[in-house]
């Protein structure tokens, strides 16, 4: 099932197929600046990780206010993302995650896609646990497989989503490290999350996977383990995908898009803020502190 919003907050659930004919109704209802009626409303595809509804809305609510477009937002699984940009039922996504965490999705569309720039390089992926874990217990994955360090971790790796890349990732993690009394716990990044707040309330052992940027480092003191075998891959950076001939029907939008870039701290500060406050709260400061930033990616609006 997909959801999908208006900038407004409008939210609909439907399926992809529902959610593309119900698209102009969604716009119409918006109380935002459009371009002519008769214009096509861009379709922005994003699955629900804070680092990519932060850069989602940010890039929504300037091509609406700076740009005067429309714009729709649909959310879904990464995996039918993939999918929807290809077919062009989703005209651009901007969580394209290489060269490891979603090398399996985009060799499968490659060709039918084009990539728009980078809008943040620097991406980690990993395991983390919380600081008052001493790292003479715990500095690396290797050390998980210590008896008393994997009874205290109670055999557990609290894992999100299934179709996450970082998901396909820590399984084989899990094969490469040979950690066989432990069972990855696929849940959510919410899930994640509430374990990782409950533990820390009573300094429980615990182990998660987790990203960069992300608010969370904001909140908690967390380290990342150390990966000799590199099975989560390097440092990564995340392009902003499109349906192919996207640019061509759509230039002003796309030379927004392929000018859009945020360093990666100045995008975890966002995104702590946006927890502290709301998404809305915190796209309209990121605006304010940073004008211009802004000026350069929206450029010439004429």
């Amino acid at each position: 099932m997909l959801k999908t919003f208006s900038i407004a907050g409008l939210t609909r659930r439907a399926t992809l197929g529902a959610t593309l004919g119900l698209a102009a109704a969604l716009v119409a209802g918006s109380a935002l600046p459009t371009m002519a009626q008769d214009a096509k409303p861009v379709k922005i595809g994003w699955s629900a990780w804070s680092d990519a509804e932060f850069v989602t809305k940010l890039a929504a609510k300037l091509i609406t206010d700076e740009l005067g477009g429309k714009v729709e937002l649909v959310q879904t699984d990464v995996a039918p993302l993939y999918q929807g940009v290809s077919r062009g039922d989703v005209d651009v996504m901007m969580m394209n995650w290489l060269p490891a965490t979603h090398a399996d999705y985009f060799d499968k569309v490659k060709n039918r896609v084009e990539t728009l720039g980078t809008v943040y390089d620097g991406a980690k992926l990993g395991w983390i646990v919380p600081d008052y874990i001493p790292e003479s217990e715990i500095a690396s994955i290797e050390d998980l497989k210590k008896p008393e360090v994997q009874e205290k971790l109670s055999g557990t790796i609290q894992g999100i989503d299934p179709g996450a890349g970082l998901t396909r990732l820590s399984e084989k993690a899990v094969k490469d490290y040979a950690l066989d009394g432990y069972k990855l716990q696929i849940s959510s990044e919410a899930g994640m999350l509430t374990t990782v707040d409950r533990a820390e309330r009573s300094e429980k052992w615990f182990v998660a996977t987790s990203w960069s940027p992300h608010w969370m480092f904001g909140k908690h003191k967390l380290r990342y383990l150390a990966d000799p075998k590199n099975s989560l891959g390097e440092a990564e950076h995340v392009n902003i995908l499109a349906t192919k001939g996207f640019g061509e029907e759509n230039p002003k939008v796309a030379g927004f898009l392929s000018r859009m870039k945020l360093p990666i701290d100045d995008l975890e500060a966002a995104m702590f803020n946006a927890q502290e406050t709301s998404y809305d709260a915190a796209i309209e400061k990121y605006i304010k502190d940073h004008p211009d930033q802004v000026k350069t990616w929206v450029g010439d609006k004429g």
